[in-house]
């Protein structure tokens, strides 16, 4: 472990479309965790209330450093705003910063959780030693993030990485953003479960269909494989844009057993120009915690 890791301490909290979770980081190790489901129809005050009970039960102290990773954006005010309704609907443009650190008693820093993931990967992870990453979290949603000549792509908007709202000649059907046709729409855990029920299998979960697809059955098969073609023409088109030198892969999805091989597969169908390197992501779900903690230290700064 290097020391720009071992430096981390304090507590992480990460909200994602379906868990929340809190962590207590001592010298870049995760020693404490504690996990809830996300209540996605929660106001932004009754989430961050949730955020403070969690570290709370990971040993909050009030001398702790406290990062924040969000699913949705959050600009450079601080403000967290939703982009797909479908997985957070109910946060009426609230200031997180302000609020968390509030609640907290501390100040707080708050990142998308992608970026977050992002920044963890490039600096202590799989995209270590890149000069252009991009960073692609296939889970309930799909998002992402880049760090080009060792910077952080920010924006002022905090729209920046929302790779999946891009659209996919794959896709048909509309995304919970509002566009018709994204890489979301067809290649997230939500859209795999979805596609599998308007098919007629009576699934609960995008872990349904990837059992079904282990167990051998074809209509699953067909319905990850889709994802993962998605996934691949996203790749190229990040490499096309922003000469993309490495493609780190995370997420449930991007995790799950033979998924980045799949990928892989489309990906090789690209011109040799398109290609860059695919590699999956090294700290699973530790990645967007570390990432929350660290950055203040990472965010605007070379390595």
């Amino acid at each position: 472990m290097d020391d720009a890791r071992k430096s981390l301490n304090g507590v992480a909290l990460d909200l994602g479309g379906t868990k929340l979770a809190a962590a207590r980081v001592e010298r870049g190790e995760v020693l404490f965790r504690a996990q809830i489901p996300t209540r996605g129809d929660a106001s932004a005050a009754e989430l961050v209330a949730d955020m403070h009970g969690l570290a709370c039960e990971v040993g909050l102290e009030p001398s702790d450093s406290v990062g924040v990773a969000v699913a949705g954006r959050v600009d450079s005010d601080g403000i967290w705003r939703a982009v797909n309704p479908d997985t957070l609907s109910n946060l009426a443009d609230m200031n997180l910063r302000n609020l968390a650190s509030s609640i907290f008693g501390c100040s707080v820093s708050v990142i998308n959780d992608a970026q977050a993931a992002t920044l963890a990967e490039y600096h202590f992870g799989a995209g270590h030693g890149s000069d252009a990453m991009a960073y692609v979290t296939v889970s309930t949603g799909v998002g992402g993030g880049f760090v080009i000549g060792g910077m952080p792509v920010v924006s002022p908007s905090g729209l920046v990485g929302h790779v999946g709202f891009s659209t996919s000649r794959l896709a048909t059907h509309q995304c919970g953003c509002g566009r018709v046709g994204t890489v979301e729409s067809v290649a997230a855990g939500r859209a795999i479960a979805a596609e599998a029920r308007r098919q007629g299998h009576p699934v609960e979960s995008a872990r349904d269909v990837f059992e079904a697809c282990y167990a051998g059955a074809g209509w699953a098969a067909d319905i990850v494989n889709t994802s993962a073609a998605a996934v691949a023409e996203l790749c190229a088109n990040l490499t096309a844009t922003l000469g993309i030198d490495r493609v780190v892969l995370g997420g449930g999805i991007g995790l799950a057993k033979g998924y980045a091989e799949r990928v892989g597969s489309h990906l090789s169908d690209e011109p040799p120009l398109f290609q860059a390197k695919l590699v999956q992501a090294q700290l699973g779900q530790d990645g967007v915690l570390l990432g929350a903690l660290a950055q203040l230290d990472f965010q605007g700064t070379d390595r």
